[in-house]
Order: structure tokens, then sequence, then C-alpha cells
């Protein structure tokens, strides 16, 4: 065919392979936004969320982010829950953020335990970083059970060289193994080898679900309670962990030990290591996960309605508290002290006063005039609020806010 000269026929195929070519190259775009809802898609493709937002600048305007957010999904969920809230992110901070939203705990996986979970998270954690050389800052942002996962996960990250060329380059390191522990002194205080900034959780079990009124959709019953207690097995070891059902070698349970540094896990180390850390709770309407045991609170500290304060940008918060420094000792988890933390009143108590020996700013919110009010639980994740009239913004912005600036 002669140059210019029309082919109406091959034409048309022609511009419809241009487009599907067009369009497959965008779905294979490395990115972190883009995992399976039903599975892992490999850690290798995962890069900063703002890559595509910066394709079209020259070389000498890109920068690479330095701020890593991870967001880890809840029991039976999937990366595709922070779909929508790591979009937001993404279009607020193109240039700051590397936005990645765990995949290795989905589906029945999260019935492994919050231990098995944790170490998984902390292995793709360190696969990021590690393939990511410009990050200097991490912030962690659980949902339910994905903030007692984010607890157990920062605990093995704390203090760790994870990366290869760094280790290389201050030679101070003889082992470059991804996770092992490092003796280059600008690794103290941080997670990862990265500065931790936020450690936000939304209705996240704290607690556990075995004390009094932690599962709301029992009303409160004891004897609703104490069967929810005997078929936990349901949930595998994960819901041991979350009843409080596990005393391995007259260990007390793994809550409770995540309240102190505890062996070689400094479980409390890494959480105090956070420039700030946010406990959202739902008032109401929560059916899974108590309004005590997501705030970190005795069930008299709880806010009453009377006063709650409205709030004219965000109606959908309805009480905040700013950080409390108090002063808790240090608990020594010996052997007479494990065996003295049989009732339900006492690992309560040690829970509480543990976790509030760092400062948590709480945020308690109500979508009880709402039209996804029956989802709160689900809601404050924001993995279904497109379009609809719920606070999205506030809470989006919320994080944001927390998370940024960085």
């Amino acid at each position: 065919m002669a140059q210019g000269e029309a082919a109406p026929e091959g034409d048309g195929k022609r511009n419809s392979t241009r487009q599907w070519r067009r369009y497959t190259s965008y779905l294979r775009r490395p990115s972190c936004l883009d995992p399976a809802a039903d599975g892992p898609t490999g850690m290798g493709s995962d890069r900063s969320a703002a890559a595509a937002v910066r394709d079209s600048g020259s070389a000498a305007e890109q920068r690479a982010p330095t701020h890593l957010v991870v967001m880890v999904n809840g029991i039976i969920g999937s990366a595709a829950n922070w779909k929508y809230a790591a979009k937001q992110f993404v279009k607020s901070h193109p240039e700051d953020v590397v936005v990645h939203r765990s995949e290795c705990n989905y589906s029945t996986l999260t019935f492994d335990g919050v231990d098995v979970m944790g170490e998984r998270l902390a292995d793709e954690v360190i696969s990021i970083v590690d393939n990511n050389l410009g990050l200097q800052k991490i912030s962690f942002v659980g949902h339910s059970l994905g903030g007692l996962i984010s607890r157990y996960a920062i605990s093995l990250l704390y203090e760790k060289s994870v990366r290869r060329r760094s280790s290389e380059e201050n030679g101070e390191c003889e082992d470059h193994t991804p996770g092992t522990t490092c003796v280059d002194k600008n690794f103290k205080g941080k997670i990862a080898g990265l500065e931790p900034i936020n450690f936000i959780t939304f209705a996240t079990p704290h607690l556990g679900s075995r004390l009094h009124k932690q599962i709301p959709i029992l009303r409160g019953f004891y004897a609703l309670e104490k069967m929810a207690y005997h078929t936990c097995w349901i949930l595998g070891r994960t819901g041991k962990h979350l009843f409080l059902k596990d005393k391995d070698n007259g260990k007390p349970p793994l809550l409770v030990q995540m309240v102190n540094d505890y062996g070689d896990l400094r479980f409390m180390s890494a959480l105090q290591s956070f420039k700030r850390r946010v406990a959202y709770s739902n008032v109401c309407f929560d059916f899974i996960v108590g309004r005590k045991t997501s705030s970190i609170r005795h069930q008299h500290e709880l806010p009453k309605r009377q006063d709650f304060m409205k709030n004219s940008k965000y109606r959908h918060i309805v009480y905040i508290e700013k950080p409390i420094i108090t002063d808790v000792p240090q608990m020594n988890f010996s052997v007479s002290t494990t065996c003295e933390l049989n009732t339900i009143s006492e690992m309560e108590e040690v829970m509480i006063n543990g976790l509030n020996r760092v400062p948590w700013e709480r945020v308690d919110v109500s979508f009880r005039k709402c039209s996804q009010r029956f989802f709160a639980h689900s809601t404050m994740q924001l993995s279904d609020m497109r379009g609809t009239v719920v606070g999205s913004s506030r809470i989006e912005t919320s994080v944001g806010q927390v998370i940024m600036p960085l």
C-alpha cells in the first residue's frame, strides 16, 4: 500500500489493536494499588503508587517517594478492601508516598494466627523496602484484625536492617540477609530501617474479643459470649488468639504478651517508636468489634453521648481524645505473673495498662444517621464508599492528615 493511501478495513483493525495494547499496558503497569482481590500478585511488581503520575515528567523532575504507607486488611479480607482509600492517598499525595496494600494475608489465610500473619507481613514489608531504596519513612494503617497483625509485624521489623545496598555501603553489617539485626546505630528506633511515623488502627480488637461486650452482636449476654468462646475454633488459631484461649507452654495469651517487650519480640518498643498512634472506633452499629476493645479503654472511660461534639466539617466524628502520657511501669511476665493472669478482668487490666504506656489519639466515629450505619465496621475502612453520602471524606481526610505532612 502506498504511503497515505486509505485502507478502510485494515485501519479499523489497527485502531482496535492499538486501543487493546494501550489498555493491557495500563493493566500491567507496576503499582502497589493493583493487587488481585483473591490473592497475591507477586511482590516483585510492587512499586511506587505515584509512578503513573510521574511517567509523563522528565527524569530531572521525577523524584522517588520517601514515605511507605502499608495498609493491612482484616479477617477474611483482601488487599481489595483498601482500594478506595489507597486511591485517595495517591490523589492527594502523588509525589510523596508509596501506598502498599498488603497481599500476604487474605481469605482463609487470616485464620492462621496473629503471629503467623505478622511474620508474613514483616517479610512482605522487607521485600517492598528492599525494592524501593529511596524510602525514608513508614506508616501502618490496619483495619480490624489488620491492626493486630501490624502490631506483631513491627516487633519483627524493629531496629532491623532489611536493605542489602545500605548494609553493603556502610560496611558495618556482615550479614546481608533481609531481616537480620544490624549493628549500625542508624537503625536504632527504626522499623525496617525506616523512620516510623504513624500507626493507625480502625476498629481493631486490641483487647481481643473474649471480654464482656467485645462482640456487640452478642449484646453483652454472658451465655452468648460463653458460646462464642467455645466455638472460636471455627476461626482457627486466630480465633484462639482473639478469645485469649492460647496458652502455649505456660505462656500468657499472645495478645497479653503483645503489651510488653516479651522475649526477643519488642512489641511495645516498636509501637512506642512511632511518632503518632491513632485508634479509630465505632460508637454504634459495629456488630463485629466492640468500642472498648477498639479504643483501648475501660467501660467507664468511654465518652457518653452527652459528651459528643459536633464537627461542622466532619460530621461523623463525634469525639476526639488527644494523647495522654501515663506512667505505667514495665511489666515482667515471670512464671508467677503468668499464673496470676487467670481471670478475664486481670487480662483486660494488663492489656489496657500495657498499651496505654504509649500515648494514643482516640477518634470515636458514629454513622448513626447515615444509610450505611448497619455496615459501620466495613464503612470505616472505606471499602465500598464511592458515591455514597457517608462521611468518607472525613475518614479519608483524617487518615491523610494523620499520615501527612511528612
